[in-house]
């Protein structure tokens, strides 16, 4: 089964756009209108997991808040950006990521978007 991705409030929404015009069947959902204004970073990650989403971030933080909701409950996995990666290196790290991961290999696994 394909990844499915769920882009985290910090994520710029061009991202998301970039990748529905490098291919309309990447499943990667904005957070405008699913994450609340200041949502704290475990409920991003039950929204994500709620939805068998992998939470794609530049959040350094989440790693340590996925550990801990990884030691209760299972997790699609989450995938780390770069903080300073460009708009564009993103969409095709995350392209890449889609053709070459299945949502299987990321269950419960922490990935840095590959550059």
């Amino acid at each position: 089964m394909k990844v499915r991705f769920q882009a985290d409030a910090n994520l710029d929404p061009d991202i998301g756009l970039g990748l529905q015009r490098r291919d309309p069947s990447i499943d990667y959902r904005l957070a405008l209108g699913v994450i609340p204004d200041r949502m704290l970073d475990p409920d991003v990650l039950g929204l994500a997991a709620e939805d068998g989403r992998v939470l794609v971030t530049n959040d350094l933080r989440m790693p340590k808040h996925f550990a801990d909701f990884t030691a209760v409950r299972d997790s699609p996995g989450l995938l780390l950006v770069p903080p300073r990666i460009s708009i564009g290196e993103t969409i095709e790290g995350l392209f890449l990521c889609w053709l070459s991961w299945t949502a299987e290999e990321m269950r419960n696994q922490i990935r840095w978007l590959p550059r």
